[in-house]
């Protein structure tokens, strides 16, 4: 029995030093580097790599086979979906060294990637994204934006709930959980009340 508050399945590797919230679990072969940050509450699927540098923030979801690499951060409750892809690097050669051009990669809160997604590095996705399955992110995605295909472009909003907003006016609210949003100049937030 473990003493750590947090649970790592026997065949994953954590190296030290690094830092991982109360309520995480690791499963099966992941590889969790030294100078990582993964929150609380988190779910790291089996075979997930995370670099050194990474920062995972609360209640996320990264399901089977996604690597972390160097440069990308994810904010509280973001959902990586199987097999998605992060770059760290616009122009990789397998022999010319580029660490030093590593780019950030944020992807804000509430975030959701779909399955075999591939974001490119130096993008930030919006607060409550939601990124189609397979889709290629070359570009920022505004706050609660859906993005699908190669390249990913926009094709409607989503509510935090997660359901698709029908956006036919300034004003809307979701039918499901009755958040009330407003679209202005072609960016969709929270509607003050």
């Amino acid at each position: 029995m473990s003493d750590k508050p947090y649970f790592v399945h026997e065949t994953s590797l954590v190296d030290e030093p690094c830092q991982i919230g109360e309520g995480t679990k690791i499963w099966h072969f992941c590889h969790v580097m030294g100078d990582s940050v993964i929150g609380k509450r988190c779910n790291i699927g089996q075979n997930v790599f995370v670099s050194p540098g990474v920062r995972v923030g609360d209640d996320c979801k990264i399901q089977n086979n996604v690597s972390l690499y160097a440069g990308v951060i994810l904010e509280d409750a973001v959902f990586c979906g199987p097999s998605m892809v992060f770059t760290n690097v616009v122009n990789p050669r397998a022999e010319v060294v580029r660490r030093d051009e590593y780019r950030r990669t944020l992807v804000r809160r509430g975030a959701s990637i779909g399955a075999n997604a591939t974001v490119v590095c130096g993008v930030t996705i919006g607060v409550y994204a939601f990124v189609g399955a397979g889709a290629v992110v070359t570009r920022d995605v505004p706050d609660f934006a859906l993005v699908v295909g190669n390249p990913a472009r926009l094709t409607g909003w989503m509510c935090r709930c997660g359901v698709k907003l029908d956006v036919a006016e300034e004003t809307v609210r979701c039918s499901v959980c009755g958040t009330t949003y407003r679209l202005h100049e072609g960016a969709l937030s929270f509607a003050r009340e």
